[in-house]
């Protein structure tokens, strides 16, 4: 979705996304803000940083609600004044970027619990996207299905799956995808990997575990 919005946007600068729960605090602050040679033990070079890069673009932040504290308040100050100071650096650097950011926590308890801050949520929170859970919107799972097939079949042009039986589609229409998108995706290109045939049957269909939270609605 972020993509997209950035597809449609028209800005002309880069596409740059980052995951805030994946990278250690201390490089979360370079990644983001960039560093000049000499800022700290083994910074042998400087570095824009992914805001600078994202420049005239968008910088996509998958799971803000994980950004710690300490990033927070430098994040709010790029957001209110368009400029971003490397770390060590002496000067600050003008930057024009929409910022998209996601997450799977809720920021308001957050908020109340001392882990996230106030003003930056106000200030993120201007347009919000709400992205239901595959099993609330199952009248897309064909449509991706024929997407995630024909990206896998890309991948692997030997592969001998073409096509799912009735019975195999009836199987994934059923599913409540506890996984998501993700799981969805990465469950057609294991059965375009492992089929022996032209049409995958239900049999041919690996399914996870369903949790009594993750049971469709009916």
């Amino acid at each position: 979705v972020a993509r997209a919005i950035h597809a449609k946007s028209g800005r002309p600068g880069a596409f740059v996304t980052i995951n805030c729960a994946a990278i250690p605090e201390g490089l979360l602050e370079s990644e983001l803000f960039g560093h000049v040679r000499g800022a700290f033990t083994g910074a042998t070079s400087s570095r824009g940083g992914l805001l600078v890069e994202a420049d005239r673009g968008t910088l996509f932040l998958d799971e803000i609600g994980d950004m710690p504290l300490s990033l927070q308040g430098k994040l709010l100050d790029v957001l209110e004044r368009g400029r971003v100071r490397a770390v060590g650096a002496n000067h600050e650097r003008a930057v024009d970027v929409r910022v998209v950011a996601a997450t799977h926590r809720d920021l308001h308890q957050r908020v109340q619990a001392g882990a996230f801050r106030e003003d930056l949520l106000f200030r993120l929170d201007v347009v919000t996207i709400e992205l239901p859970a595959l099993r609330h919107r199952q009248g897309d799972i064909a449509e991706l299905l024929a997407h995630f097939l024909a990206r896998a079949r890309a991948r692997h042009p030997h592969a001998r799956v073409e096509r799912f039986s009735p019975e195999a589609l009836r199987k994934l229409l059923d599913h409540p995808w506890p996984g998501n998108v993700r799981e969805l995706e990465h469950t057609v290109e294991r059965v375009v990997l492992l089929g022996r045939a032209a049409v995958a049957e239900a049999a041919d269909v690996p399914l996870s575990p369903v949790t009594r939270s993750a049971a469709p609605l009916r």
